[in-house]
């Protein structure tokens, strides 16, 4: 390391920065790519750090740490972080072609219905457009749509740019869905080809822009929607959304082993409705059991990303389009959405950023 009679170069920073650890991709900073703009002024010290998502869970950790490690330099008297977000791209596998301006394509399903599976994926898209990121939601369930409803978009009326679809946006999250296409009391029946040409379309002539995360709004089980979905594009990876009960947790197994048969990276499971806190009170009560989803991702040796609460705020807001982290950011299940989307965001870089194995 320098003294003050030797000065401060550039390749000291560097070293000093390459001491700092990515808790997560479990490199140092410098080798993954996260510092440029190096620049020494005398005893002034510049640099930027970029991280792999504006989401990112031990954001404060990694800048504290890298403000440290260089204002301990002998010779520093000045530090200036310019601290920013550039979020990984997927991915790429051979014989599937990604989707234009799209970084990352994050599917959210469930064994079964009736877990808040669509819940989820509103408020984990809502969330993650909070923290910074550029979003979308694709509802792919063709005879059930429900994201418009819950993302206040359901009077959205489609319109044509450049032979391009132009998706609704609120909340910063642009949406395409089937529901903007029917009238709100047409029946939906169609046969697997029919399903198969809508979701393609909503994926390759819709103007998406460009996005950090493209989260996809599966339907329940494991059928057609998910078979389309990995033959026409790679996907980041999957979330499974399931409850504490038994049977959810059930069906929460077969949907990972959906993934795996696909070759899907898993980002892990969510527990949804884990439980009730009483507003008037603050007591708890687990309504439906507690703790299912964890013991069934430390089974299966898939991460956790997080308990999500039951809450009539939620159902309410889902109900008038006002997604509860978008309503009310210090509600106790806005802090659990946001705290998904950080883990998601996390599980999404380390698909991305650690290296392939070796065939």
């Amino acid at each position: 390391m320098a003294n003050k009679q030797d000065g401060v170069t550039a390749e000291h920073v560097r070293q000093a920065l390459s001491t700092v650890i990515d808790p997560d991709l479990h490199r140092d900073i410098v080798s993954l790519g996260m510092i440029s703009d190096i620049r020494v002024e005398g005893a002034k010290v510049h640099f930027k750090l970029t991280l792999t998502t504006p989401a990112c869970p031990v954001r404060e950790k990694i800048e504290a740490e890298s403000r440290q490690v260089v204002a301990d330099i002998p010779g520093v008297a000045e530090v200036d972080m310019e601290a920013t977000a550039a979020v990984a791209s997927q991915r790429r596998v051979a014989g599937k072609e990604p989707i234009e301006g799209i970084k990352n394509i994050i599917a959210v399903t469930s064994g079964k219905g009736g877990v808040g599976k669509t819940t989820v994926a509103v408020n984990l898209a809502v969330a993650l457009a909070s923290l910074g990121a550029k979003v979308g939601i694709l509802d792919s369930d063709i005879t059930g749509p429900n994201v418009p409803l819950m993302l206040g978009v359901g009077d959205y009326q489609p319109k044509a740019k450049d032979n391009k679809i132009i998706p609704s946006e609120n909340y910063g999250i642009k949406c395409i869905s089937m529901a903007f296409f029917v009238s709100k009391d047409t029946p939906i029946i169609w046969r697997g080809p029919m399903l198969d040409k809508a979701i393609r379309q909503f994926l390759r002539d819709v103007d998406w822009g460009e996005l950090d995360y493209l989260v996809v709004d599966m339907p329940p089980g494991t059928g057609d929607a998910q078979l389309t979905f990995v033959q026409a594009t790679s996907l980041a990876g999957g979330i499974i959304v399931t409850t504490p009960q038994d049977v959810a947790l059930l069906d929460g197994r077969k949907g990972l082993a959906m993934f795996q048969q696909m070759n899907v990276p898993v980002l892990g499971f969510v527990e949804n409705m884990s439980y009730f806190l009483c507003p008037h009170c603050q007591e708890r009560s687990e309504i439906f059991g507690h703790g299912g989803g964890r013991q069934l991702a430390e089974e299966l040796e898939v991460p956790f990303l997080g308990e999500i609460p039951i809450d009539v705020a939620v159902r309410q807001g889902g109900d008038q389009g006002l997604p509860i982290v978008a309503l009310d950011k210090n509600h106790p299940v806005s802090q659990a959405f946001v705290d998904l989307a950080k883990r998601v965001a996390a599980q999404v870089s380390i698909a991305a950023l650690t290296p392939a194995p070796v065939a």
